[in-house]
């Protein structure tokens, strides 16, 4: 039996390093076979010259460069037989970067449209993704179960956000000075100014004596609006979700009418379905060019009063359109009084991915451009409904 750190390396390394590490046994030959029916299909190994034994995909992770067309490993699994492996060998961590590497990297569509599959499957914001992509592909009976999945994502999502996004909104923030210490409401500014006679030169410190609090107060504030403009071409999926449950966690708070337009090519107004993240998700249609310039226009049909309105555009800034219809659009807006956020899209890794030429010529009019997560959009909202 190969010792556990022996048999590590053996999974790693595949096949060619059995002479040094030993074969394979029981448990370990099947992970070893699970990994190569998923990552045995890496365009790498063809690449490199190392061929797929038809005895099983798990020959290819093992690094077999053979031409014989036999073999003795395992029998060839099915989607449903590798989820039922995957679950029953790996941990959680491991089950869950297997399955997002299974929809997302290799776009094995029997995940998201074999019913079987998608009842085994864990729902997670992976699988989400691949739903939406491939919700046009769905039979009816597919399609419930992945509405099933839509929903229990949505679910954790608005858990996790909710709060974050409401908590921008305990309050809006007053001039007034305040006796309760509480760091949310703590006034740097003012701390600074009241204390400036205890700045000592020498040691290049100022000596805070007396810190500054500012009030919060729930008082009546005049109607805002917010109006998201979201980027729905296949690469914006990630945004599309979080615009969705951001825009139902600002729903209906005090002070804020929220709307909620997604837009390619085209436009389409989803406010009436901003209450139900999950129904209004089923209703994008991810592809297909762009015309923010469009978009822009559209949402700037929708202000009521142009210095009580923010428009945010959240997109990656690639212009399939006019871009000079886009800046005069933007423009406009801005001279009008409106504030516009041109929110740049964030890749799996919360990292921006965004055309920066095209985000400084509109940062140029005035925009504030740069990438805010939902609980950062919130403040920023609930900031600009405060003043």
């Amino acid at each position: 039996m190969i010792p556990p750190d022996l048999e590590r390396w053996r999974l790693v390394l595949g096949a060619p390093a059995e002479p040094c590490t030993g074969a394979l046994e029981g448990g370990a030959a099947e992970r070893d076979a699970a990994l190569g029916w998923l990552y045995g299909r890496d365009p790498e190994l063809a690449r490199r010259g190392v061929r797929r034994g038809s005895g099983g995909d798990g020959d290819a992770a093992a690094g077999r460069s053979d031409d014989r067309t036999g073999g003795t490993g395992p029998s060839q699994l099915t989607t449903v037989d590798w989820l039922d492996a995957v679950h029953r060998l790996f941990p959680k961590e491991t089950i869950e970067r297997l399955e997002r590497d299974a929809v997302e990297r290799y776009e094995i569509h029997e995940i998201v449209t074999d019913p079987a599959v998608l009842e085994r499957i864990e729902p997670d914001e992976a699988l989400l993704r691949a739903v939406l992509r491939t919700k046009h592909l769905m039979n009816p009976e597919v399609l419930a179960l992945a509405r099933r999945i839509v929903e229990a994502v949505v679910r954790q999502l608005m858990e996790r956000l909710a709060t974050e996004v409401r908590q921008a909104f305990h309050g809006t923030r007053s001039r007034r000075p305040s006796r309760v210490k509480n760091s949310r409401n703590f006034d740097f500014h003012g701390t600074v100014r009241a204390n400036l006679a205890h700045y000592r030169p020498d040691e290049r410190r100022l000596y805070i004596e007396n810190p500054r609090f500012v009030s919060r107060t729930r008082r009546h504030v005049e109607q805002w609006q917010m109006i998201l403009l979201v980027d729905q071409s296949g690469s914006m999926v990630g945004s599309v979700v979080h615009a969705a449950v951001t825009a139902a966690c600002l729903w209906g708070l005090p002070g804020l009418k929220t709307h909620l337009v997604a837009f390619d090519t085209s436009v389409v107004d989803l406010s009436s379905d901003v209450t139900d993240p999950a129904e209004l998700l089923m209703k994008v249609q991810l592809g297909g060019g762009t015309d923010i310039g469009r978009a822009v226009a559209y949402g700037a049909g929708l202000v009521e009063n142009p210095r009580r309105a923010i428009v945010a555009v959240i997109t990656d800034f690639y212009e399939g359109g006019s871009e000079h219809r886009l800046v005069e659009e933007v423009r406009r807006l801005v001279q009008q009084g409106t504030h516009v956020l041109g929110l740049a899209a964030l890749d799996e890794a919360a990292n921006p991915s965004y055309d920066r030429r095209t985000a400084q010529r509109l940062a140029d009019e005035g925009a504030h451009v740069g990438a805010m997560t939902p609980g950062q959009l919130a403040e920023f909202v609930a900031e600009r409904i405060g003043r």
